[in-house]
């Protein structure tokens, strides 16, 4: 039923597993009271065992609760690049009790569901497409529109970068060794990091062959003699 509604495959699998263990409960049950056991007793022994090792697994619990809730609301999915909990990597699987996650240098990390799924969390994936910002610096009496006709040519040689919305150019801020210009740029979401390296390295050259100063921090020092 749930494959023909198209259900998640995370979720189809996580409800098969809970409804399966339920229902072998309630299998045995129902067998020991066909054949003559009183289940009365029974039972509410089997529920103070089970509130004790509810208490117990309170921790284990909330992570259950937690799982339940991302597989809902679907807060991630697997192959979706998230932050969470102090640790980012592309999703993996969803278990019950816990998340895995791949990190970029290909570390294993296991999150608890429970905090993940109540604490802030960060979705890379969740939309088509990101900004990207770079912010360059140019030396004190350099041309600002010559540092803007570079930048505007390299942003449309690449045609990674969409026309729509429109890219920015503005000077953000006189620093007190450099002149920034920060750049903003909109890319299909698989293309942030790819692009991002490239403008650095195409803006550092470029800026050189133009006569443009990328400048470092220094400081003057004025030296006065007394009298």
């Amino acid at each position: 039923m749930l494959s023909k509604s198209k259900v998640d495959p995370s979720l189809a699998s996580f409800l098969s597993s809970l409804f399966n263990i339920l229902l072998k409960m309630l299998v045995y049950i129902t067998a020991l009271g066909v054949l003559g056991i009183q289940m009365t007793s029974f039972i509410a022994l089997l529920s103070a065992a089970g509130l004790a090792v509810g208490l117990a697994l309170s921790g284990t619990l909330q992570n259950f609760a937690g799982g339940v809730m991302i597989l809902f609301f679907k807060y991630f999915k697997v192959g979706d690049f998230i932050e969470g909990q102090g640790h980012a990597g592309t999703v993996k699987e969803i278990q019950i009790f816990v998340t895995i996650l791949t990190t970029p240098d290909n570390k294993t990390i296991i999150v608890p569901n429970g905090p993940l799924a109540t604490g802030t969390l960060v979705n890379f994936s969740a939309q088509e497409t990101r900004r990207v910002e770079w912010t360059f610096g140019i030396a004190y009496g350099d041309d600002v529109d010559k540092a803007y006709a570079v930048l505007n040519r390299l942003i449309n040689g690449d045609e990674r970068i969409l026309k729509d919305p429109e890219p920015f150019a503005g000077v953000s801020a006189l620093a007190d060794s450099s002149v920034n210009i920060v750049v903003r740029a909109w890319v299909k979401a698989e293309h942030f990091w790819p692009v991002f390296f490239a403008m650095n390295e195409q803006v550092y050259k470029a800026f050189a062959t133009e006569g443009l100063t990328i400048p470092f921090p220094q400081r003057d020092v004025h030296v006065y003699q007394a009298g």
